[in-house]
């Protein structure tokens, strides 16, 4: 259940970091999934005066990745590789099915799981794990 809770989160965040331009919206998925796990220390220590939104905590912790802890920055690695093997494996997807939607907030996320059957193995493999 825990490795579904991850995925997922990774779903939600990965269209966020598809763009070229970084995302400003990323508060509202970053920080229910750094926020109640690994992160929350480092959030409640190092961005407790940060409102969020606009991508402030995300700035924030990136601003202070030096100080991070160990378990939050291996998990930041590991969701950034769980990005990258998502960007591989639904990009044609993406253009194919959700041409048009615009980014963020799990938009694009919530888009191929309505055209799941639809996907290629690869990106439905995602999904079902």
């Amino acid at each position: 259940m825990k490795k579904l809770s991850i995925i997922i989160s990774a779903v939600m965040i990965i269209f966020l970091w598809v763009t070229p331009a970084f995302s400003q919206n990323q508060d509202e998925t970053v920080i229910p999934m750094l926020g109640k796990g690994v992160c929350k220390a480092d959030i409640e220590k190092f961005c407790k005066d940060i409102k969020p939104g606009d991508g402030r905590i995300w700035t924030c912790l990136k601003s202070n990745n030096d100080r991070l802890s160990q378990e939050c920055t291996d998990h930041i690695a590991m969701v950034q590789e769980k990005r990258k093997e998502f960007i591989q494996a639904c990009k044609d997807d993406s253009k194919k099915f959700c041409k048009g939607i615009p980014r963020g907030k799990g938009r694009i996320a919530s888009c191929l799981k309505s055209h799941e059957a639809e996907l290629s193995d690869t990106c439905r493999a995602l999904f079902q794990k």
